[in-house]
């Protein structure tokens, strides 16, 4: 019983109760307004009588059937019929000067009087008067309260984490090692200031969390307050800028006056790019409300000692185009650079997202991490959550190794098309050409071993060979991209070797080892123009920068640029149909095995085909 009436009592205190002190001026405010609308009902009420026109009251006049009438304020008439003693009210809608002689040729009784002030009337005239005092009042009051900030606009948004709250530590991020050391620092600080002052360290006031999106930023953040046991206040960059001049730079002190108050604490900037780009970056002049909220981050930051112990975090995946006044030493200058995990930190992140999930024993996590290069860690975690939907959706209760595989291929070539029907036709030239590409993987001394190949649609490919690093790869060599560029051509390859002809499902491939070729010759000097640099850095196109590129090289050597990139694209086409021919009719067998199967792994081709690996028979 005592744990019912707790659970009771717990509840009754989460319910939202209405707070009749914070908002009399709006409880008044809706009486005052019934109260008005109900006053001019019963003022403009006239049940006793029938409204006429005065046509019509000057023909009752001529009809001698008018008994009585009463002028009000020489313009409304009150009358009362003879017969009937029915009463009824007309308006005089002209200045009549005859009418006083009609009544007494006709023998009707008149008075004449000054319409009385009702006490509805002169509320009605007074209540825009009271509204406005109110509404002068309420503002007054605003504005002690709120720190000269009427209404909420000035208020940041921020959300604030307490200690008491569910704590994320470190133990929580997988991966993010080097991250993760940088910021210990910080801990150490928010837990102890005194050893820090003692020595005379400073800490800095701001550090930056530089990383592309999905790598864990807003995660590393909170969980350095949670280590550190020190609130944590978070607010995007967005957050800041309205559409009201001075919103902006009134949040911003706002929120540093909130965080003195609660000090030790961490205040986290999301996405800062959205407030911290490069100032006077547009044209008609650089005074706008994102500058002006810019201006008073950098004040504050500025305004604050070390040992009021406040640390502002901030993450952005735009470095670039920050304002520089924001990066110098005193305000976020450390900067964090939060990685893409290796495959070591992606079978870590795996296993925190896997061990929340019911698997079966065949669940290799090493393996589906290294079928993942180059995701993030929210890449990773969505992976862990579409196997579980998939272990769902065939009624399972646990997730087994298929459904992480069923997973990854919808992550990178979506759904399984299976409402395109293909003909035999159709299904055997997709064959031949995904299995031309698979075929090069095992006589490629430096390409990635195959993982699997399907001719089962997904998304817009009608098929696809997928490889499998063994190993993260940072440095690519010039042998490793020819043989890239050859496997890019292997359904091309294969698709003329049968029928002298292409289709547009090579439209892909050829663009993917054109950029590879491209890459190799103005970036990273792997051809005969030697090592020369051509290119130019990518950056986004905003105002202030630069509107349009320019190629940094005459038309002399744009030719040469041309014929290298053809020349390296002519030698790969060369030596994967070379290797297609001389293998044809294991092509041959491999076309129709997937032909019947539409998917095969590594192992079966292997088993099947009886083919060895040239990286493998080398060694």
């Amino acid at each position: 019983m005592d744990k019912e009436e707790n659970q009771s009592e717990k509840k009754n205190k989460e319910k939202p109760r209405f707070d009749f002190g914070n908002n009399r001026f709006a409880l008044l405010f809706i009486v005052l307004l019934v109260g008005m609308i109900f006053f001019v009902m019963v003022n403009n009420s006239n049940s006793g009588s029938s409204r006429i026109a005065y046509s019509q009251f000057l023909a009752y006049l001529e009809e001698n059937r008018i008994a009585s009438v009463e002028i009000t304020d020489q313009r409304e008439i009150n009358g009362v019929l003879k017969s009937t003693q029915e009463s009824f009210t007309t308006i005089i809608p002209y200045l009549d000067s005859t009418l006083v002689a009609r009544l007494e040729e006709k023998g009707v009784r008149f008075t004449g009087a000054v319409k009385p002030l009702s006490f509805f009337q002169i509320l009605i005239n007074l209540l825009p008067w009271i509204f406005i005092l109110l509404f002068s009042w309420f503002m007054f009051r605003q504005v002690q309260n709120n720190g000269n900030r009427a209404f909420t606009f000035g208020r940041s948004s921020a959300k604030k984490y307490t200690d008491t709250e569910k704590k994320i530590t470190f133990k929580d991020v997988a991966g993010s090692v080097e991250a993760k050391r940088e910021l210990e620092d910080i801990v150490e600080y928010l837990r102890e200031p005194e050893s820090f002052m003692q020595i005379g360290a400073r800490v800095p006031k701001g550090i930056l969390l530089v990383g592309m999106p999905g790598t864990g930023k807003t995660l590393l953040a909170r969980a350095t307050a949670g280590e550190a046991g020190v609130s944590y206040f978070h607010i995007s960059g967005s957050d800041f800028v309205e559409m009201f001049v001075g919103v902006g730079a009134s949040r911003v002190r706002d929120l540093f006056s909130t965080a003195r108050r609660s000090s030790p604490c961490v205040i986290f900037i999301d996405e800062l790019d959205a407030v911290g780009r490069t100032r006077g970056a547009g044209y008609g002049g650089g005074h706008d409300e994102r500058e002006q909220t810019l201006n008073q981050m950098l004040v504050e930051m500025d305004g604050f000692e070390p040992k009021e112990g406040i640390i502002i975090l901030a993450a952005t995946n735009r470095p670039d185009v920050l304002d520089p006044a924001l990066l110098r030493p005193g305000r976020f200058d450390r900067h964090v650079q939060v990685d893409l995990p290796d495959m070591k930190e992606r079978e870590e992140i795996l296993k925190l997202h896997v061990g929340k999930l019911p698997t079966t024993d065949d669940v290799e996590v090493e393996k589906i991490a290294r079928a993942m290069p180059g995701a993030t860690g929210a890449d990773l975690a969505n992976l862990a959550n579409e196997a579980a939907l998939f272990a769902t959706r065939r009624k399972s209760q646990t997730v087994s190794h298929s459904d992480f595989e069923e997973a990854r291929d919808k992550i990178f070539m979506g759904m399984p098309r299976s409402s395109r029907l293909l003909t035999d036709e159709d299904k055997i030239k997709i064959a031949r050409h995904e299995a031309g590409h698979a075929l090069l993987h095992y006589f490629l001394k430096h390409a990635d071993p195959l993982h699997k190949v399907t001719i089962i649609p997904r998304g817009q490919a009608l098929g696809a060979a997928f490889s499998l690093p063994e190993r993260d790869q940072y440095n690519l060599e010039e042998p490793y991209l020819l043989d890239r560029i050859k496997i890019c051509y292997g359904g091309y390859i294969a698709e003329q070797l049968y029928y002298d002809k292409t289709s547009t499902g090579v439209k892909a491939d050829l663009k993917q080892a054109t950029e590879i070729a491209r890459r190799m010759v103005i970036e990273w000097g792997m051809s005969e123009l030697g090592p020369v640099a051509f290119a130019q850095e990518n950056e986004p196109i905003f105002l202030g920068k630069e509107i349009a590129t320019h190629k940094d090289y005459s038309e002399e050597t744009a030719q040469k640029i041309d014929k290298a990139i053809r020349t390296i694209l002519d030698y790969c086409v060369s030596e994967a149909k070379e290797i297609l021919r001389g293998k044809k009719n294991l092509l041959d067998s491999l076309s129709e095995l997937l032909f019947k199967s539409e998917t095969l792994s590594d192992r079966e081709i292997q088993e099947k085909l009886e083919i060895v690996p040239i990286r493998l028979a080398d060694n």
